[in-house]
């Protein structure tokens, strides 16, 4: 059998989906390697492409509405229903309602973007008949713990006179009282299981505001804002519910909505990839490859807390197998891969440009890169194939791919 190639990528975000890239590496590697055969398995983190991904594994539905977006302005948006036997089960990701993609550029100021449009599909997945929320946490443009989640739920944060907060992360800094009175009462019926990047820290030099504050738009001043506003609305949730969000594992997720999962609406939360492998059979396609080629916008030191390039090198170092991966850009301690599953790594980029030209042809670069990679796997090949003749043996024509025992 020919060499079996898994291309298993994250999508990149304001460009392509994951399918997108998965499409786009698959077609560079036939281009180098015309008789490989390629498993395709777009990875989803809980952010963008959740709900694509999960409802298209379980042949579920899709449900389109407006809701408000991340600078209060409405924004077109979805929710997907699973399908199959069991609980109803409505799908959410977070991004499709408070994504960064969907802040624009001039405007990103994470004191202002607000989570609420998350809470208004919450609100219409209950509408819906929902028994059972997943829902996704990845790519936000938010730093707010989910404050305008809640708030479109019916919780009220108020301030010292009693009015309720604006959106925004900043305005956690005036918050006085949490007020549960008007929360949806169906939220105490339903079970919210939030799919989250488990190394995502609310508070701390690795708390969501200093790590992610700054890619969102915060300047210095308003990260130290940010973190002690979400300080003290952890410290209210603590006093309204009992629950200590400060320390929790995945409560920094998204800007800390997170925190408002897990302290006000009662929701679980779970490393991401916990659930989407239960619906994408992941590991039976490992046991079918080769080769796994794997991509992310970004392949840097954050890379190895828990995003899909270190989750699928993990996964297919279990089971002895080498792992490539292609960044659109090469960050600062991106060698550190290399001993959390990564064998070799490479950029698409092939020469000095904007970010704009980037962006516009990712597409293209990663034809490309993944073809040069190809081909650089079929010289190895090639030589292995080589050496690996006995003197005595006739000469033979080189395979130019892995054979299988």
């Amino acid at each position: 059998m020919s060499l079996t190639v898994l291309v298993a990528p994250s999508g990149f975000k304001e460009s392509l989906s994951a399918r997108a890239v998965a499409k786009a590496i698959a077609q560079g590697v036939h281009r180098a390697m015309p008789e490989a055969r390629v498993l395709m398995a777009p990875m989803v983190d809980g952010g963008e492409g959740f709900v694509e991904a999960l409802v298209d594994a379980t042949r579920g539905t899709l449900h389109r509405l407006t809701v408000t977006g991340p600078v209060g302005l409405p924004v077109p948006s979805f929710f997907g229903f699973l399908g199959g036997v069991g609980p109803r089960t409505a799908v959410i990701e977070m991004a499709a309602a408070a994504g960064l993609s969907l802040v624009p550029r001039d405007r990103r100021d994470p004191t202002l973007t607000t989570s609420y449009g998350v809470g208004e599909l919450v609100r219409a997945a209950l509408d819906a008949g929902a028994e059972r929320i997943l829902l996704g946490c990845g790519d936000s443009g938010v730093n707010d713990g989910g404050a305008g989640m809640v708030q479109a739920l019916g919780i009220a944060l108020l301030d010292e006179e009693g009015q309720r907060l604006r959106f925004g992360g900043g305005e956690l800094l005036r918050l006085a009282r949490i007020d549960l009175s008007g929360r949806d009462a169906r939220l105490d019926r339903i079970c919210i299981n939030a799919a989250v990047n488990w190394h995502n820290t609310l508070l701390g030099s690795e708390g969501v505001s200093r790590v992610f504050g700054p890619q969102k738009g915060a300047i210095p001043e308003q990260v130290i804002g940010l973190e002690r506003g979400l300080g003290v609305y952890a410290q209210l949730i603590r006093g309204a519910t009992g629950v200590d969000c400060t320390e929790a594992p995945g409560a920094g997720a998204s800007g800390g909505l997170g925190a408002g999962i897990l302290g006000l609406l009662g929701g679980t939360l779970h490393p991401r990839f916990d659930i989407v492998m239960r619906y994408l059979d992941f590991d039976a396609l490992l046991t079918e490859a080769d080769l796994v080629i794997t991509a992310e916008g970004t392949l840097d030191c954050q890379t190895v807390r828990g995003k899909v390039p270190a989750e699928v090198g993990r996964r297919a170092k279990e089971r002895g197998l080498p792992v490539i991966a292609l960044a659109g850009t090469l960050g600062e301690g991106c060698e550190e891969n290399l001993v959390h599953g990564i064998d070799a790594f490479i950029s698409i980029m092939e020469r000095p440009c904007t970010l704009e030209d980037a962006l516009g042809r990712t597409e293209a670069l990663l034809i490309s890169a993944a073809d040069e990679a190809m081909r650089m796997v079929r010289i190895g090949l090639e030589v292995h194939a080589r050496r690996a003749r006995m003197p005595w043996a006739e000469p033979q024509e080189s395979p130019g791919c892995l054979q299988k025992p």
